[in-house]
């Protein structure tokens, strides 16, 4: 009787074990198999949430590259008509300037002699012109030769022409001609900034000589910035003017911008067979972008709804993606069942299904499964 006791006491032991546990969730193993149960404190607790398959847009998109750059008329360089010695370098690279403001002075020996040359010129002018005057009254009296009234004519409007293109030349160098008929006569010259902006180069310092063909300093304006991207051959004829581009800067931020198509090229680079696209930024201001940033970015080429999940109820195993459909509801469990999918276009939130006849009108766990998963594997 003894032994009787011991064996119906562990029988009853056993059955209530048993039973407890069939009332438990089971999540370790349930991602395992087709069937999952989920306990209504579990599905409350962890903040879970159903949905159904939904029309989503998705883009149809080129992958593109580039740089932040300026209109060309945004961009000088600074050289001189006539070479000279700098003597004063007063801006520093990133130096902001205003257009007229004076950027460095030159000097040079020069500069006195073409001012000399235009003074004598400009006395020489009104005896010439006098003397052509009398020659001409002369002739049309017959009391002079044509021969003199040619020459007089030839003397005046070569020293003209002389004259004329020396004026021109001083405006050139920004001395005042006028200045230079009273007798001031200067043996230095200033160069001017013909644009706002930000000096980006400067390539000479105090007493360094330079000449015509050289560039002393940049300025760019950055007021209306934009990007240059480089579009390869086989996708140019999908953009168009106007079309979206999404933009990121990857070595400075992770921000995503937006900008438009604004002008397309028309010639492919026979190296790299590649067409240069302009896009306008939206909005300029909202970082300060510098030229010559690397750009990533994406022209949207055309808008499509398709059905879809959000990325959040979607799971990955062994390379194939499932989903967890609602088949049943009790007060105290919801059951769901594994469902495969296939997979099309994705966004940062969204995928398409390109099954959706194994998921229309069900209702599907749209957060939660990652939890479900890492329960899982624990």
């Amino acid at each position: 009787m003894k032994h009787i006791y011991i064996l119906l006491f562990s029988l009853v032991f056993v059955a209530c074990g048993n039973s407890e546990k069939q009332n438990e969730t089971v999540p370790a193993e349930s991602l395992k198999t087709d069937a999952i149960v989920i306990s209504q404190s579990q599905f409350t607790s962890e903040q879970m949430q159903l949905g159904k398959l939904e029309e989503h847009a998705f883009n149809e998109t080129i992958k593109t590259s580039g740089m932040i750059d300026v209109p060309p008329q945004n961009k000088a360089s600074i050289s001189t008509f006539m070479g000279g010695y700098i003597t004063k370098t007063p801006l520093l690279i990133g130096d902001k300037v205003k257009k007229g403001q004076v950027l460095v002075t030159l000097e040079n020996p020069d500069y006195v002699e073409v001012q000399q040359h235009y003074l004598e010129l400009s006395e020489q002018l009104n005896y010439l012109k006098s003397e052509f005057d009398r020659q001409k009254t002369l002739y049309d009296e017959k009391i002079t030769s044509q021969k003199n009234f040619l020459k007089a004519e030839s003397s005046y409007k070569s020293s003209l022409a002389q004259y004329n293109g020396l004026r021109k030349k001083l405006s050139m160098i920004h001395i005042n001609p006028s200045s230079v008929e009273q007798g001031q006569i200067t043996s230095t010259i200033n160069l001017y900034a013909p644009i706002d902006g930000y000096v980006t180069k400067v390539n000479v310092s105090n007493g360094v000589y330079v000449s015509p063909s050289d560039v002393i300093m940049e300025i760019v304006d950055t007021e209306h910035i934009h990007l240059e991207l480089s579009v390869f051959e086989k996708d140019i004829l999908n953009v168009k003017k106007d079309q979206k581009i999404l933009f990121k800067i990857p070595e400075a931020s992770q921000d995503t911008f937006e900008a438009k198509v604004y002008l397309v090229g028309t010639v492919i680079d026979e190296k790299n067979r590649i067409v240069n696209v302009h896009g306008h930024i939206t909005d300029e201001n909202q970082t300060n972008f510098i030229v010559g940033m690397f750009v990533e970015a994406t022209i949207t080429n055309n808008v499509t709804d398709y059905l879809a999940l959000p990325n959040d109820a979607i799971t990955e195993i062994d390379n194939q993606y499932f989903a967890l459909a609602l088949t049943n509801k009790t007060n105290d469990n919801f059951y769901f069942k594994k469902i495969k999918l296939d997979i099309g276009k994705q966004t940062e939130t969204f995928t398409e299904i390109t099954n959706q006849e194994d998921l229309l009108n069900k209702e599907i766990l749209t957060k939660g499964i990652y939890m479900l998963l890492n329960e899982g594997g624990e």
